[in-house]
């Protein structure tokens, strides 16, 4: 997937560092508003993914992506 011409820096979400940023980017996702929105089934398919183990749920990501999404 090709990178919009403007993408949020998910490092600013809690837990994402480069490496994950990097690894979201290569799934299509780079902008706030795309973690803000992901439903129960997504949050899984990312956690496994990732291989975090419950992580996004822990460190609520949603939450983080809609406030910085703002």
């Amino acid at each position: 997937t090709e990178a919009p011409a403007e993408t949020d820096d998910l490092k600013e979400i809690s837990g994402v560092g480069p490496v994950i940023e990097d690894k979201l980017n290569e799934f299509g996702i780079y902008k706030y508003e795309q973690v803000a929105n992901w439903n129960a089934d997504q949050v899984a398919e990312f956690d496994e993914l990732l291989s975090f183990k419950g992580r996004i749920e822990r460190d609520d990501w949603i939450a983080q992506a809609t406030k910085l999404n703002e």
